[in-house]
């Protein structure tokens, strides 16, 4: 019996039997770098994983208006005879005195898309003479008016906006409802100069006069006479 022989034996013995034990060890540790690495993954993307229904601080939108109320009505005897439709850019630029735009400034362009109607207020006429035959009519109209621009909401809208850093700043805590308002309100101002110089209050003049003419022949005048700011 050679005791050299058994403890060699022995020996590799033993290390043939721990062999196992350490590959299945560097599997499970495989395995936990993979979890590991696939979590802060998720974490990374934002919890990109989850469908965007699961997130619990989503935020939901609720309308809580009261119904309209209204207020007044007023009778109207205005004929609508034409309406124009108009496009204007504001370009408004507001600066700092002995700042640069960089740090205090702001430029806004905006795309302003409203419509203006010309009208011709009928109950401004005092003046129709009717022959003893009912052959001949005779009206004066008023001069043609302009109603105040109206924007459309859903075609106007900001193109582009520059801050200086200091504005950038502000934003963060609070907003300016009145740079809006002023924005809209020079697309209006504008839009209207633009109607009072397009010829429509002519336009509507010309349609009032052409609707009475024939609205005369159909009942029963023979000669009509419109007589107005061009007539």
């Amino acid at each position: 019996m050679n005791p050299t022989k058994s403890g060699r034996d022995a020996e590799d013995s033993g290390t043939e039997a721990a062999a196992p034990r350490s590959s299945s060890g560097r599997v499970l540790k495989a395995g936990a770098v993979v979890v590991v690495l696939a979590v802060l993954y998720a974490v990374a993307q934002g919890f990109s994983l989850l469908p965007s229904w699961t997130d619990p601080f989503g935020l939901s939108t609720k309308d809580r208006s009261g119904p309209a109320v209204l207020k007044s009505i007023k009778d109207l005897s205005r004929y609508e005879a034409a309406t124009g439709q108009f496009q204007v850019v504001v370009d408004l630029e507001k600066d700092a005195k002995f700042l640069p735009d960089a740090i205090r400034g702001q430029r806004t362009l905006f795309v302003g898309v409203g419509s203006v109607d010309a009208y011709v207020d009928f109950s401004k006429i005092d003046d129709v003479e009717v022959n003893a035959d009912r052959t001949e009519v005779t009206i004066t109209l008023p001069a043609a008016a302009l109603e105040n621009a109206a924007l459309d909401n859903d075609k106007s809208y900001v193109f582009a906006t520059e801050r200086g850093l200091i504005d950038r700043f502000g934003d963060f805590f609070s907003s300016n409802p009145n740079d809006q308002q002023q924005v809209y309100k020079l697309a209006e101002d504008k839009i209207e100069e633009a109607a009072e110089a397009s010829g429509l209050k002519e336009r509507a003049d010309a349609n009032t006069r052409q609707m009475l003419e024939n609205l005369m022949k159909a009942l029963g005048f023979e000669k009509v006479t419109i007589n107005g700011p061009q007539g």
